[in-house]
């Protein structure tokens, strides 16, 4: 871990379990990560910055502090989407935490880890000096980036096609408010929706600005928007999207796209693999 590291995101230990409390112990990672970066009032300016994969700064430093609150015991370990407290986390008392010491332990931990694994890899019979490969949830989404946007748009169709929507068209209009497409969502026999969307290949993050220029856009001529991003989304432009009174948008950023991908098995070909948990077995080499 780059040195320096620790003070960027440690301010989200207590903050991640103070939500996690007053949400009854458990919640989506979205809604966690949106809620601690409103409490903590992080600037719109800060939600823009990304790294060089185009993620979301802030949001993979929250990650960064829930994978050391797993590793401290304060919350599972669960891979599925919902961050849940243990019993030692819901018992905690963050005004009582020393953050300091909580990130060296954290460190210490994982330095712990990474040496049985390499004492599991050592006792190989051969070792070799690897590169360790993206994971294809970053392959697929920096694929997607890399996509003219004319490709973009189609495979936006395709996506929609594909989970249920009816009649989907891209317009390609340039000068049409950021309109890429029109749908129709049928509920069921009797309720029906007409959709507008809009595509971003986007490396950053989309503000309400933006949000609110497609909903101009598309006043009058839809019931429901969407605005699919390989990017993310700030806060402000997740609660200008909810805004009571207004047309709702619904919003699909990088993260849930691949995970409509993984759903729909579209571009990716399932394989089931396994790796050793060295956690498990810690208390048996001993």
């Amino acid at each position: 871990m780059k040195k320096g590291k620790g003070s960027q995101y440690t301010r989200f230990y207590k903050p991640i379990i103070e939500v996690l409390q007053k949400s009854g112990g458990s919640g989506t990672a979205s809604e966690v990560i949106d809620r601690v970066i409103e409490i903590m009032n992080i600037p719109e300016s800060e939600q823009e910055i990304t790294l060089k994969d185009g993620s979301s700064r802030v949001r993979n430093q929250v990650q960064w502090a829930r994978l050391d609150l797993v590793k401290l015991g304060y919350l599972d370990s669960s891979k599925r989407g919902v961050w849940s407290l243990t019993e030692k986390g819901i018992s905690a008392t963050p005004k009582s935490f020393d953050v300091l010491e909580m990130f060296k332990e954290a460190r210490k931990i994982f330095r712990e880890e990474k040496k049985i694994k390499n004492q599991i890899e050592e006792s190989g019979t051969e070792a070799e000096d690897e590169i360790e490969p993206l994971n294809y949830q970053t392959e697929l989404l920096n694929l997607l980036k890399t996509l003219p946007p004319p490709g973009f748009e189609r495979l936006s169709q395709r996506l929609l096609r594909e989970s249920g929507f009816q009649q989907v068209v891209v317009t390609g209009k340039s000068g049409d408010g950021g309109i890429d497409g029109v749908g129709v969502l049928q509920v069921n026999p009797f309720v029906s929706f007409n959709v507008l969307f809009q595509c971003k290949r986007y490396q950053g993050a989309v503000t309400p600005s933006q949000i609110r220029d497609f909903r101009g856009a598309m006043m009058g001529r839809a019931d429901k928007g969407i605005i699919i991003t390989t990017g993310t989304f700030t806060l402000e432009a997740k609660k200008e999207a909810r805004r009571d009174g207004a047309t709702p948008i619904e919003l699909v950023d990088g993260e849930t796209l691949v995970k409509m991908f993984e759903q729909l098995e579209l571009g990716l070909i399932p394989r089931t693999t396994y790796d050793i948990d060295d956690k498990f077995f810690e208390d048996f080499s001993k």
